[in-house]
């Protein structure tokens, strides 16, 4: 009797400690799953509403000097690299046919004078009188078209950037003598976010770095607007023109063009905030509202320095934490420790 007495004191011992330990158990869990968070509280600053944009710089104009018709090159008076001006002949081509061609218009003009005259006492009939007319024009046009295919000008002020043949070849049609470029001013075309459409115009002042002029700005500006917006893209197209006139830039330059639209006031926060979720574009923080700490997906502005400005997501006055959000989840209670 006695040792069954015993085994019952025992048994009892045993139950209350194991409900001891369900209850520490249970108690450590709680406090284990409070995680120690840094909070920040974010306000609003005035912030300049810059974007940054990328393209590749080209010529303003290009053409492409060739005669209209196949024919030898008697002379190329300019190398790669020569600065020609608006109206320098650039290109003599063979003289031949537009000799011919002069040749006949004055034998046709003179036969035109004397039928004029015979028509006049009846000599001559109307349609002889046509004919000549209509042959004198004729050949005034062939003179004309193979004047401007014997010496060929620059219609542009530029740079030439390409020769493809050389004096006494024969030019067959199949690609230009010489590519002249206008490189004063030079363009530069951008693709800009449809959100900004009502605010970009024409004769607007951007700023332009060159990657290869690390030390210097340039300023540019809108000269052409495109009137649609790619559907894929979201965005539009407009071009950016520089004066370029000590010819420092040259068609191909990597650019980055700066739009200012102003400044606004927009709440501004560390980047230690800021979470990426993996595999997305999604950027989040966690706002803690009562000890509990709440996931907020934010859309961000600028960076500047080490401060994101948000564009949307986050209120001024808001508790953003700062440190320890790695360890949180969404509504996890946490305790402030700064």
């Amino acid at each position: 009797m006695k040792s069954f007495q015993n085994i019952l004191i025992l048994a009892v011992i045993a139950l209350y400690s194991c409900n001891s330990n369900v209850e520490q158990s249970q108690t450590t869990t709680v406090q284990d799953s409070i995680v120690i968070v840094k909070v920040q509280t974010v306000n609003e600053q005035p912030v300049e509403q810059l974007t940054e944009l990328t393209g590749n710089t080209e010529a303003y104009r290009i053409n492409y000097i060739a005669p209209t018709i196949p024919g030898r090159i008697e002379n190329i008076l300019v190398e790669v690299g020569s600065r020609v001006r608006t109206g320098q002949l650039l290109v003599n081509m063979d003289r031949t046919n537009l000799v011919q061609a002069q040749l006949q218009l004055n034998n046709a003009e003179k036969e035109l004078g004397r039928i004029t005259e015979l028509f006049k006492y009846g000599s001559a009939t109307q349609q002889q009188l046509d004919q000549l007319t209509s042959q004198v024009d004729i050949l005034k046009e062939t003179v004309r078209n193979l004047v401007e295919n014997v010496d060929l000008h620059s219609p542009i002020d530029g740079i030439v950037t390409a020769r493809s043949f050389d004096s006494k070849n024969i030019y067959g049609g199949t690609q230009p003598i010489l590519t002249v470029m206008q490189i004063a001013p030079v363009k530069v075309l951008v693709n800009i976010s449809e959100v900004y459409f009502p605010l970009v115009k024409t004769g607007m002042e951007v700023r332009v770095k060159l990657d290869v002029y690390p030390d210097r700005d340039f300023t540019g500006k809108i000269n052409i607007i495109y009137p649609t917006i790619d559907q894929l893209s979201r965005t539009f197209s407009a071009e950016v023109t520089i004066a370029n006139i000590d010819m420092a830039i040259r068609p191909g330059m990597f650019a980055r063009v700066e739009l200012n639209f102003g400044t606004l006031n927009n709440v501004v926060i560390p980047d230690l905030a800021i979470i990426k979720q993996s595999g997305t574009n999604t950027r989040y923080v966690y706002v803690i509202d009562n000890g509990v700490a709440n996931r907020r997906e934010v859309q961000l502005g600028r960076l500047i320095g080490d401060r994101y400005e948000i564009i949307s997501g986050i209120e001024p006055g808001m508790q953003v934490v700062v440190a320890g959000q790695s360890r949180l989840l969404d509504k996890m209670p946490v305790k402030i420790e700064n």
